[in-house]
């Protein structure tokens, strides 16, 4: 059995900014030092550029709404007060 501090069963990915099943990430060496990516992400980079476009708005889309929705809670709690 695995123990959640020794082997988390999911990643951070540095590119969408979300956590993923371990199975489904790769740890790449950067300029930087390791991290962690996905792999769906590896590999929309090896598509077409305007394929690489679409996929990219499509993650800054899901990270532009997280953060709306945080905002959103965040200000309310602040209203509450």
């Amino acid at each position: 059995m695995k123990n959640a501090k020794n082997s988390p069963t999911t990643r951070y990915c540095y590119h969408c900014r979300v956590h993923h099943p371990v199975e489904e990430m790769k740890l790449l060496v950067t300029k930087t030092g390791s991290r962690w990516r996905c792999v769906k992400s590896i590999e929309a980079v090896k598509r077409s550029k305007d394929e690489r476009d679409q996929y990219g708005r499509q993650v800054s889309a899901a990270n532009q709404s997280e953060a709306s929705s945080r905002a959103r809670i965040l200000n309310k709690i602040q209203s509450e007060r």
